[in-house]
């Protein structure tokens, strides 16, 4: 067990250049278990990565330095961050790192331990690889987003949660994790390629399972788990609110006919000829009374019966703060890390300002700011405003 205080990473170092998706998220959760995480931000004026750091949890933990990768000094400064690190991450199209001297050949040369993390839409090799995408892109050709949604609709995009933080960084994050166990017997680093398309299809793994016994049907709507079946979907309250029901299992089930006083003799749960006739009954109930009413109505039940609530009532839910699965930090209220170690448990941690840390991080890499200031009069490799 580790001596209290010290997080499971505490001692690995993780650098990555500025990104949007599922870099900075992965990010977040390496820094989360106690990793020091080096951003690299854009030298000069601030762009659309730069302008969202300023209020995003995922900066939590991080420290920054502004490089411009794209001039030969700042490079070479990246090169000695890459040889000081255990793991870098990156999320550019594939061969960009390369163009700028920054590829895994480059930096395992003066670097053989490097973990080094790759995350795209389409992986590094394969005939989309240089394809231009996003997450709903991602997940409409891997098959996660054509089973979502009502089936007289177009598919419900599930925001943005399914590949670029699901598939992707926290895909991102497992490789880099299971990279650096396998280090740990042989001295030697790797490359971890996070394909938000390999992702996404990571987590349809139980329907596919489901396809092949016959339990699941391929069109949408129409099956146990996709809003088909009554027990198991959203419905609207009389103050257009919604509830969700989860009472999948027979004892749920039942308890949730006796929250509405429902006969089980005229409900039979897995009669599929009677569940478009059911939704409509149980829409009709919910729609009776408030969402606070059918929530108290289920309160200490195993009906399964929640309130839908937003992010920001998310937030508030008290019963969610007795946990602390939100926690106030650095005057932002934001999701407390997860998962929970009980031996190493995260700490606040600050979020981090554009290139706020450049100078002490040059510092550490020997370099003064003297140096730093003489590099190139026409271009600004390294800036360092104030923190905020």
């Amino acid at each position: 067990m580790p001596p209290a205080g010290e997080r499971a990473l505490d001692g690995v170092r993780v650098v990555f250049p500025a990104a949007l998706g599922p870099v900075p998220f992965a990010a977040m959760l390496l820094a989360d278990l106690g990793a020091d995480v080096v951003r690299i931000d854009r030298a000069g004026a601030a762009g659309v990565i730069d302008t969202a750091l300023a209020d995003d949890p995922r900066t939590r933990g991080q420290r920054s330095i502004g490089i411009d990768l794209k001039h030969p000094r700042g490079r070479a400064v990246a090169v000695r961050l890459a040889a000081s690190a255990d793991v870098l991450l990156e999320g550019m199209r594939p061969g960009a790192m390369e163009r700028l001297g920054l590829g895994p050949a480059d930096l395992h040369a003066v670097n053989p331990r490097l973990i080094y993390g790759r995350a795209t839409g389409w992986g590094q090799d394969g005939p989309l690889a240089r394809t231009a995408g996003h997450d709903i892109n991602y997940i409409a050709r891997s098959g996660a987003l054509h089973p979502i949604g009502d089936p007289d609709r177009p598919p419900a995009v599930p925001l943005n949660l399914v590949a670029d933080f699901g598939g992707g960084g926290a895909y991102l994050a497992l490789g880099v994790l299971a990279a650096l166990v396998q280090r740990g017997r042989t001295g030697r680093g790797q490359v971890v390629d996070a394909a938000m398309v390999d992702g996404a299809a990571s987590l349809t793994t139980m329907i596919h399972g489901m396809l092949g016994s016959g339990a699941w049907r391929p069109e949408r709507g129409a099956n146990l788990l996709d809003g088909a079946a009554p027990f198991y979907r959203a419905y609207r309250t009389a103050d257009d609110r919604y509830v969700a029901v989860g009472a999948i299992e027979p004892a749920f089930y039942r308890a949730l006919l006796d929250g509405l006083e429902l006969d089980p003799g005229d409900w039979p749960q897995h009669d599929r000829s009677r569940w478009p006739a059911q939704r409509t009954a149980l829409a009709e109930i919910f729609a009776s009374r408030t969402r606070a009413e059918w929530v108290e109505r289920f309160r200490g039940t195993d009906a399964c019966v929640t309130a839908v609530s937003t992010p920001g009532e998310a937030a508030a839910d008290p019963e969610l703060a007795a946990r602390g699965v939100f926690v106030d930090w650095d005057g932002l209220r934001q999701p407390a890390p997860a998962p929970r170690l009980s031996a190493s448990p995260a700490a606040a941690r600050p979020r981090c300002g554009q290139a706020a840390d450049t100078a002490e991080i040059l510092a550490e890499l020997g370099l003064g700011a003297d140096e730093a200031a003489g590099l190139s009069a026409a271009r600004a490799v390294f800036a360092a405003p104030a923190r905020p």
